[in-house]
């Protein structure tokens, strides 16, 4: 049910809130298809741990209506905020007087990722 909620209620806020950030930033083609492939890269990457976690042991998921132990619905947020909205907005500034705040989104995203990561082990 946790699940289906989730799927129902949050999934069009991020797409959405997506949508929106496409209209601001503007990308072309190629970084759009780019970010888009970097997001996928991140949540699968982002599944295979948490497979891998689950069958070490590690943790486990105990909602109902996993799929091969994984909410796969909960992916939709790595794939398209950490991993594609961060990639176009560092893109956005990467050149010009914006460059510290790509750095600081380079640097720090992977920080959080990392610790958020570490965090959820222990």
């Amino acid at each position: 049910m946790e699940i289906q909620a989730f799927a129902t209620l949050v999934i069009p806020f991020i797409v959405v809130v997506f949508l929106a950030a496409l209209l601001f930033i503007h990308p072309t083609r190629t970084v759009l298809l780019a970010s888009l492939l970097g997001g996928l890269t991140l949540g699968v990457i982002n599944i295979l741990f948490d497979l891998i976690a689950y069958y070490a042991h590690w943790w486990h998921y105990t909602l109902n209506g996993l799929t091969l132990h994984l909410p796969l619905p909960f992916y939709i947020s790595p794939v398209l905020i950490y991993g594609s909205l961060v990639y176009l907005l560092i893109w956005r500034f990467w050149n010009g007087r914006g460059h510290w705040f790509a750095m600081l989104l380079l640097i720090g995203f992977l920080f959080s990722e990392l610790a958020l990561t570490f965090s959820v082990q222990l």
